[in-house]
């Protein structure tokens, strides 16, 4: 059979002998692999061209190729290298009926990862905003059965593109118990505001960071006669570790441990999936699970040393590390998102108040903004403006890569677009589409708001393909082993 180039994945379904033998039958989906990767039969006689298997379950990629078999010549349908094969079965709870999928990445790159479960997770949404978690978790399979935000506008954008029967509108703190469906799961990407470097650090007990306590008492609520979620996905800026030499992070994982929950942190930059500067701390806790101390665990590019050391500097708290794969190498660069506006949209600034905008440029970023408008291609550039010894500047971001989107409180938070070459110039502001793309949204998203207001929706939101990433690799393997 000819390889498809278009085709992106394959689907092997686990039988009672893979477990028994700790083997990935390939036969029939040899094909789906370069033919270059077909080694010898022996290991000593050489081999082909090395896979890259990034897996679910494992911290490490596995580099591997297929051998044939010596008298056939033909693919004998398994890899070479499947020590890790029983890793893979054992940290994401496969059994035999299950189904995995491999993916192809590029050429040589593959994901093994376990399919969706046969039933949907059911998940209660907090601080939902315009629906992003939601997104990149029912793009995995999961299911929202609830969801709820205090701020109306935010619903607005969320009815436009989710059914919202399930949506309830109002403060976290008035919420009660009863009011949730049991669900599998619960997200919660509560006000980063006093936690953020950029807020006053007043922490937890800010008048809105302080809504994480209205998820414990509900938590507790439920605890005292109704199921609890298996797992809680908290979602808030790397600001949170930090917030009150870590008090408040403290504080947090050990009101989640006196509920039964067991925790995990990792650290993720959006940057890893789309031109977004845009890191993100997240903490898995789980129920019903054995605390194991992470001796020997070493700082990953998911785990940071900073967040590390936190975690080894707290044997009083209860933890259990999930080996994760590595993330992937950042690749998206900025003229991915860009829409095509022409030269007559009323988006792009005027002569006057472009030529302020270069104006409030340093001579350092001004002599950047020279070379791209002299080039001999179009080239692209963010930039905000800050205050610099009292006076708004506007500094520029040529790297492929956008600032952190924020909420435009004040003004300072719009992110500007600065398009240059070929001796001309043009500056605007990035459109609520553009924002959309920068959190990983597809255009199939409905965006039908005035763009103060979406850039309040997507600034606020989080990032899709990191969500979808840490389902994959976190959240449905924990879910199937607790099933176990």
């Amino acid at each position: 059979m000819q390889q498809d180039p278009h085709e992106a994945r394959r689907e092997i379904t686990i039988t009672s002998a893979n477990l028994r033998q700790c083997h990935l039958y390939l036969n029939g989906h040899t094909d789906f692999f370069p033919l270059d990767s077909l080694g010898p039969s022996s290991a000593k006689s050489g081999s082909g061209r090395m896979l890259h298997l990034d897996v679910t379950g494992l911290a490490e990629p596995i580099l591997t190729d297929l051998p044939v078999d010596a008298k056939t010549g033909k693919a004998r349908g398994i890899f070479r290298k499947r020590s890790w094969v029983r890793q893979f079965f054992e940290s994401n709870g496969l059994r035999a009926g299950d189904k995995v999928v491999i993916e192809r990445k590029e050429k040589y790159h593959y994901l093994i990862r376990p399919s969706k479960l046969s039933a949907p997770v059911r998940v209660a949404e907090f601080f939902a905003g315009i629906g992003l978690v939601r997104l990149g978790l029912e793009n995995c399979g999961f299911k929202v059965a609830f969801a709820n935000d205090i701020d109306p506008q935010k619903l607005e954008m969320y009815r436009a593109n989710f059914p919202a029967d399930d949506f309830l509108l109002g403060d976290i703190h008035q919420v009660q118990a009863d009011q949730i469906p049991d669900c599998d799961v619960y997200t919660a990407s509560f006000p980063c505001n006093d936690l953020s470097i950029a807020g006053a650090m007043a922490g937890l007990s800010g008048a809105q960071s302080s809504a994480f306590w209205g998820l414990i008492r509900l938590l507790s609520q439920k605890s005292a006669g109704a199921r609890l979620p298996r797992i809680v996905l908290l979602e808030n800026v790397p600001g949170f570790l930090m917030s009150r030499d870590g008090k408040d992070f403290e504080a947090a994982v050990a009101a989640l441990n006196q509920l039964g929950y067991v925790c995990d942190a990792m650290i993720i930059d959006a940057v890893r999936f789309v031109p977004q500067s845009r890191a993100r701390l997240f903490v898995v806790a789980q129920l019903d699970v054995e605390p194991a101390f992470p001796f020997g665990v070493d700082a990953s590019d998911a785990r940071p040393s900073q967040l590390m050391r936190f975690i080894h500097n707290s044997p009083h708290l209860s933890w259990k590390i999930r080996p994760l794969p590595k993330l992937p190498a950042p690749s998206a660069l900025l003229p991915s998102i860009i829409e095509d506006l022409p030269e007559s949209d009323p988006a792009w600034w005027s002569k006057d108040r472009t030529e302020y905008f270069m104006n409030q440029l340093s001579d350092r970023h001004a002599a950047t903004a020279a070379e791209m408008i002299h080039g001999d291609e179009f080239r692209y550039a963010t930039a905000f403006r800050r205050v610099r010894n009292g006076r708004s500047m506007a500094e520029l971001r040529t790297d492929g890569v956008a600032g952190c989107l924020r909420t435009p409180k004040g003004g300072s938070g719009r992110q500007i677009l600065f398009k240059a070459g070929k001796g001309r110039r043009w500056v605007r502001l990035l459109t609520a589409r553009e924002c959309a793309r920068l959190q990983g949204v597809s255009d199939s998203y409905r965006v039908d708001v005035p763009l103060n207001q979406a850039l309040f929706g997507f600034g606020d939101a989080v990032c899709v393909p990191v969500i979808e990433w840490i389902a994959v690799n976190y959240l449905l393997p924990a879910l199937r082993v607790a099933a176990q």
